[in-house]
């Protein structure tokens, strides 16, 4: 039997990659059933000032069809954490440790702990993100059109 019944976490999921199968496989190892949190295309605009490369719905369908996944729901902000662990009685939340701290993230943890909702940070996958997946692929970009 596993720690907690049911998990959230919660993510933009662009670029699909190996750290984000890192969160999920972990946080699912952890629990029966695990919520995943897709960042709505607004959502990411208003809080990273850029677009998702990959756009919602595709986004999405692409995390849906993971077997460590059980149900997809779209995260419209930080605030809706709270909202989907009172919808689906969340026991615990996963997220990567690079939030940990965070003034966002220390205003969440006041609010988890209030709902009886443990909080659990994963290691951070180094060398690997979406940011540096586009980085690379525009400095490729440059790099065969100036040659």
């Amino acid at each position: 039997m596993k720690k907690y019944r049911i998990g959230l976490t919660t993510g933009v999921f662009d670029l699909f990659h190996i750290g984000h199968l890192n969160i999920l496989k972990n946080a699912k190892s952890q629990c029966d059933i695990l919520i995943v949190g897709v960042s709505t295309d607004e959502f990411v605009q208003a809080y990273k000032q850029k677009n998702p490369v990959i756009p919602f719905e595709d986004r999405k369908q692409i995390v849906e069809a993971l077997q460590y996944v059980d149900l997809v729901v779209p995260q419209t902000s930080h605030e809706s954490k709270l909202q989907m662990i009172d919808n689906h009685n969340v026991d615990v939340m996963f997220h990567g440790n690079d939030w940990k701290g965070s003034p966002t993230f220390n205003k969440l943890e006041a609010e988890f702990k209030r709902r009886n909702v443990d909080i659990v940070y994963f290691d951070y996958t180094a060398g690997v993100s979406s940011t540096k997946l586009v980085e690379t692929i525009q400095q490729e970009t440059v790099l065969v059109v100036s040659a």
